[in-house]
């Protein structure tokens, strides 16, 4: 009886902090994918989650390194600079760090990240909350 519960306890405690029904939704806005596993979605979810935590962990120690109180986009553009898988796919997709306005030219527009080529076989992930608005 104990080590029922126990059981019970420990499947409770890998319930994912991300919405499994939206994950599938994601999943399934990729026109190859029919049908999507629930073991599937359970395993996206924990690794999304596990990768926002150590997203969030590293910049965090950027904070503290520049002896700051609150993260923002320079602080984790750092930190997915550091980690080379991460900057890999990452870095691209962040917006570009904010310049002040006093030194933006005003004649010339400024160039966006949309404008780079992407890779055969491969989308932007802003055309994927595009689809979603």
């Amino acid at each position: 009886m104990a080590e029922h519960e126990e059981q019970n306890a420990a499947e409770e405690t890998h319930r994912p902090g991300i919405p499994t029904h939206r994950v599938k939704k994601i999943m399934k806005l990729d026109r190859e994918i029919k049908k999507v596993n629930s073991e599937a979605v359970f395993l996206i979810s924990n690794s999304t989650q596990l990768f926002l935590q150590f997203l969030a962990e590293k910049s965090a120690q950027v904070v503290l390194e520049k002896k700051k109180k609150t993260i923002k986009l320079e602080h984790l553009r750092a930190a997915v600079k550091r980690h080379l898988p991460t900057s890999d796919f990452l870095l691209d997709s962040l917006p570009p760090p904010a310049q002040p306005s006093d030194q933006l030219p005003k004649d010339r527009p400024r160039p966006r990240s949309s404008d780079k080529p992407v890779p055969p076989g491969s989308r932007r992930i802003d055309a994927f909350f595009n689809k979603c608005n």
